[in-house]
């Protein structure tokens, strides 16, 4: 061990130079404060005589005593005690004058021990502060590892984590995957290089062999630690492949190679990180730089990466299982919507159209830099929350009955054929009528007069049989659902349900009867007050049947978020016929969407489509009404949120 010795400039200390060892001590003066420091972590001492107190400030000698000096103090001629003002803790002697060479060499000698006493107390302090920040750090790393879900983001924040607290320049990140045949293989996910980041990155696979430095690893499960990659043992079965390096300039030198472990110790993957430098901030541009700032990898960083690499392992098979999990619920909704839509074919893709317009309004919400919603931000979870909610919004139509599910007019189609088949009679009827008149007159007046009577009878007959099929086109007509409740005129079937005709039996019958009249005289869509009500039943169908589905605290809000799709911000909605307060922005949105597909469909047999333009009119005279939602409307309308989900489709 070499010791330093700091001493005023007057001092001599060729006094006791041959008793110190002086191919040992190095002796220094000390002419400034400034100056007083221990020399690179050796056993410094600091010689202080009386000449020199005032230039050294107590603050000063308290700063060398803390980094692990030692002070042995000189006093004047006369002073047998420490003077006031030099404070005894920080001295580890204090010599009296005059005093002899060989008292001056032991009290050097016990402060270079009490200073190499002190060093290796603030080394240790120093190492266990340094593990206190790396566990720390390691658990933080860990947290954030443990809260992230995608893949990709998982993976780019392993490998940045494991370059930072490594300090190394480049990294990569294999996964291992297995074919159907049970075959593994290595497939490269992700590289970065901070000194070159403008190489591109090609995602490719791998054999796992012994072949290359990552599946040499994946096979035995070993780290690896070289120093200068260029430079491999002979013996060694892996070699590097330098074609990155060729191709962008760089020079990959000490690398580190650590197998991913998971909980069950199966390898999944292989960190490889590259360049460990002395600042992290260099750039490698040169050879000359890769000398300079390149250091090998110490024992230390291996146990880091290798503790950061198991987390990631453990990071990444969550994230696969969440992904799994994902997946499996995916399928399990789209299967819900594909069951909807076999019950009710007439909307087929309403579900899906709904969910695209619904998320993308969400998204132009997330974008507002105006107006009421323009501090508002959806998560991912969140948008997820939304497409689940729209998706699965009409899913209650499974217990509504199938007949008035797909009724696509306002007569049932028994009743309509009803309705035919008794125009058939009464028209039959006419023409039987119209013929016996014929044969009566000649049985009773022969040719007198046939002519002229003949030509009247077929003329009313004629009129007869037009009128009766003005009956079936109007019924026809009034059996057509409408949009508005202020569509449409039933004043000229009011005045034929009024009309009889005589049944098979001789007894008077109503052309309509009044459960015919009470269906063809709904004012708007193709339902009656009781079918409107079974239909309606679907929101409250929709809610209990989400509600039983265990979701994860991110997707909480989706039942409450489909139950109310059909209220409207005035209360005129259904089934609660709640406001604007208790209606979620998410629930608005999507309730504009609801009504834009409605309306613009091309499926629905009970209704004609409208076109965009018409579809907007009606939306914003909602609006108007207090019904919608004005400030989301007009994002609806200004990101052109329709038009997006058009192109989709297309």
């Amino acid at each position: 061990m070499r010791y330093v010795l700091l001493h005023p400039p007057m001092w001599r200390p060729d006094t006791v130079a041959p008793a110190l060892e002086t191919s040992q001590v190095e002796a220094r003066p000390v002419r400034l404060a400034r100056d007083l420091v221990v020399a690179d972590d050796r056993p410094t001492v600091f010689l202080l005589d009386a000449e020199s107190r005032s230039v050294f400030p107590v603050d000063v000698m308290r700063a060398f005593v803390d980094a692990g000096g030692a002070i042995v103090a000189l006093g004047r001629n006369g002073e047998t005690d420490v003077p006031e003002g030099l404070p005894t803790e920080f001295l580890s002697g204090f010599l009296t004058q005059p005093t002899s060479p060989r008292r001056l060499l032991v009290a050097i000698r016990a402060g270079f021990r009490e200073a190499a006493a002190r060093a290796e107390t603030a080394r240790a302090r120093g190492e266990a502060a340094q593990r206190s920040r790396e566990i720390g750090e390691l658990t933080r790393i860990g947290v954030a590892l443990g809260t992230e879900r995608d893949i990709k983001t998982l993976l780019d924040l392993i490998l940045t984590q494991a370059r930072r607290i490594t300090q190394s320049d480049a990294g990569s990140l294999y996964l291992v995957e297995i074919n159907q045949h049970g075959d593994k293989r290595l497939r490269f996910r992700l590289a970065q290089t901070y000194s070159k980041p403008e190489a591109p990155f090609v995602e490719h696979t791998i054999p796992v062999d012994r072949g290359s430095l990552a599946g040499y690893c994946a096979v035995t499960g070993d780290p690896l630690v070289i120093d200068d990659a260029y430079f491999l043992p002979p013996d060694v079965e892996y070699t590097i492949n330098r074609s990155f390096d060729e191709r962008y300039g760089y020079r990959s030198k000490s690398m580190l190679v650590i197998p991913m472990k998971d909980h069950k110790d199966e390898i999944i993957g292989v960190l490889q990180l590259i360049n460990r430098k002395r600042n992290l901030d260099a750039i490698l541009a040169t050879p000359v730089d890769v000398e300079k700032q390149v250091v090998p990898y110490s024992k230390r960083t291996v146990e880091m990466v290798t503790a950061l690499a198991g987390q990631a392992a453990v990071a990444i098979e969550n994230g696969r299982l969440y992904e799994d999990i994902e997946k499996l619920f995916e399928g399990f909704v789209l299967a819900a919507v594909h069951a909807i839509e076999q019950r009710d074919p007439t909307t087929y893709g309403h579900s899906g159209r709904v969910a695209g317009m619904t998320v993308g309004l969400a998204e132009v919400v997330d974008r507002a830099g105006d107006g009421p919603y323009r501090g508002l931000k959806f998560s991912r979870e969140q948008l997820k929350e939304i497409r689940y909610a729209a998706l699965l919004h009409d899913f209650g139509k499974v217990g509504v009955r199938e007949q008035v599910l797909i009724k696509a007019k306002k007569l049932y189609p028994s009743d309509l054929s009803l309705v035919r088949h008794r125009h058939a009679f009464i028209r039959r009827t006419a023409e039987r009528e119209f013929w016996r008149k014929r044969a009566e007159f000649l049985e009773q007046n022969g040719k007198n007069g046939y002519d002229s009577f003949s030509k009247e009878l077929e003329a009313a007959h004629q009129q007869e049989l037009k009128e009766l099929d003005q009956f079936l086109e109007i019924v026809l007509q009034a059996n057509e659902p409408t949009i508005l409740h202020d569509e449409g005129s039933f004043e000229e079937l009011k005045a034929w349900a009024q009309r009889n005709y005589l049944g098979l039996d001789g007894a008077a019958e109503a052309f309509l009867s009044p459960d015919e009249m009470r269906f063809l005289t709904i004012r708007k869509g193709s339902l009656d007050d009781a079918e409107r009500h079974e239909i309606e039943s679907h929101v409250s169908h929709t809610y209990q049947f989400l509600q039983r589905i265990p979701w994860t605290r991110e997707l909480q809000q989706i039942p409450l978020i489909a139950y109310g799709h059909h209220e409207k911000m005035d209360g005129r909605g259904y089934p609660r016929r709640v406001t604007a307060d208790a209606i979620p922005i998410q629930t608005r949105m999507m309730t504009i969407s609801d009504i834009y597909d409605a309306l613009t469909a091309q499926d629905r047999p009970y209704k004609r489509a409208v076109s965009i333009d018409r579809a907007i009119d009606i939306l914003t005279t909602e609006v108007k009404e207090g019904q919608l939602d004005a400030d989301l409307f007009k994002l609806f309308i200004d990101g052109k949120v329709f038009q997006r989900q058009q192109v989709a489709e297309d």
